[in-house]
Formats: structure tokens, sequence, C-alpha cells
């Protein structure tokens, strides 16, 4: 059994997936820092100085040690431009993957 494991683990496809990833956990870091330390600062500058994380509607407030209850919309616009870019680029490296494979597909015919 563990030398089906080795073999598994030494195929192409699960090193490949295991670099995806990697890269795409690291992508998602670079897009976070993006949004909320470039975009929504002058997002918040166009609308009237607004913080993003700040915006919420609370439905009860705090009592002693007891926190608010709060709907954090602002966190959800901000996945939400987070979610937009990734899918984005992701459409963009799929674009670009299709138009190699159809122009390697036309060199071999």
């Amino acid at each position: 059994m563990l030398q089906e494991f080795k073999i598994f683990i030494a195929k192409g496809n699960v090193l490949d997936l295991a670099v995806g990833v990697v890269i795409g956990a690291s992508f998602g870091k670079i897009t976070t820092s993006l949004v909320e330390d470039i975009i929504n600062p002058v997002l918040g500058l166009i609308i009237g100085g607004v913080d993003f994380t700040q915006l919420k509607v609370v439905l009860k407030e705090a009592v002693g040690e007891t926190p608010e209850v709060a709907i954090k919309y602002g966190n959800f616009i901000q996945v939400l431009i987070q979610f937009v870019i990734i899918a984005w680029v992701i459409f963009m490296i799929v674009k670009l993957a299709n138009r190699l494979r159809i122009s390697e597909s036309l060199k071999k015919e």
C-alpha cells in the first residue's frame, strides 16, 4: 500500500494540484491586500470617506460583556470585490490557456 501511495503522490496531476493550491493561496492573499489596502480606501474616499469594514446594521446593541449582534455588510462587500477580481483573473487564465491550446492544435494540422 505504501508503494501505491508513493506512485500516486509522484504522478504529475497530484504535484500540479499541490502547486496550484499553494499559488492559489498566495494569489488569494495578494487579492485580499489589493482590495483591503488599495481598492476599498479609494472607493471609500470617493463615496465620502466610508470604511467598508465598518459598515453594518446593528440588530442588538452590546450589553455589558455581551457583544453587539450586527449584520456586517461592509465585510461582505469587501469579500465580493475580492471574488470578482479572482474570478476575472481565472477567466482570463482559462481564456489564454484555451487560445494556446487552439493555436497548438492548428500547428499540428
